[in-house]
């Protein structure tokens, strides 16, 4: 099976570039399952129906999610109904699935898990780690199961961690958050597929989406900014192909 993981997809300038670019990669390629992560396609930060309805219509089948989920008015209220995961170690209070599985038929199913990281972003979250162990107990009798993890987390050592911990277990551990895509992509040892951080879709010539000039008065003045994400200037696409017949993850990365 092949299956394509989007980065981050940044406000609008992100969403132009997926529907610019997935279309092209659908027809010059045979995906079997399209995700894409969304806690930053609104306006920079959060979800809303319309944009992720949006993605779908250009090819992306779900969508996982991190920090800034609920950061829209009324997202908590209408989580359940969009087709999209929350981290799985928020608490149980908190609305939303963190684990979803799809039947694609004859081509099998997939388990998706989105996890957040606690190291420099949320220490208040449940333990990552232990909850992988749950929800990998939960479908260990699943037979055929391609299980993929997002792992959207700050700290580089923790998403090698959770990767080494995971791997043989699941079929890929990969990361999303900083926006800044790796070259590490490989199989680690047991044969699980890695990459420390897909990336982003969105403007390049920013700092991680938000207007160069803002972060620069942040750091040169030491005052905190009001956060404004850049809407004009080149684009990027960032993402990595999980091919599960020939065990293999490669990056497609396009400039706009």
């Amino acid at each position: 099976m092949k299956i394509l993981i989007i980065g981050d997809i940044v406000g609008g300038p992100g969403r132009d570039a997926v529907a610019k670019v997935l279309p092209d990669i659908l027809q010059s390629d045979t995906i079997d399952f399209v995700i894409a992560n969304a806690e930053n396609i609104a306006h920079g930060r959060g979800v809303t129906k319309e944009t992720l309805k949006q993605m779908q219509d250009v090819g992306v089948d779900y969508f996982t999610s991190g920090d800034h989920l609920f950061w829209q008015k009324g997202s908590l209220d209408i989580i359940e109904g969009l087709p999209v995961i929350r981290p799985a170690n928020y608490p149980k209070t908190v609305p939303g699935e963190g684990y979803k599985v799809f039947d694609l038929g004859d081509k099998g199913k997939i388990l998706l898990i989105n996890l957040m990281g606690r190291t420099f972003l949320n220490e208040r979250l449940d333990d990552p780690f232990s909850m992988a162990d749950m929800i990998l107990e939960k479908y260990k009798d699943e037979k055929s199961l391609l299980t993929l993890v997002d792992f959207h987390a700050e700290a580089t050592s923790e998403k090698y961690a959770l990767g080494f911990y995971l791997d043989g277990r699941v079929t890929s551990v990969t990361g999303t958050h900083t926006h800044v895509p790796t070259c590490d992509n490989r199989v680690l040892p047991k044969g699980t597929l890695f990459v420390t951080d897909v990336g982003m879709s969105g403007n390049v010539d920013s700092v991680l989406g938000v207007k160069k000039e803002l972060i620069i008065d942040m750091y040169t003045t030491a005052l905190n900014q009001k956060f404004e994400w850049e809407d004009s200037g080149r684009k990027v696409f960032n993402s990595v192909l999980i091919d599960t017949e020939e065990k293999s993850i490669r990056r497609i990365d396009k400039y706009l």
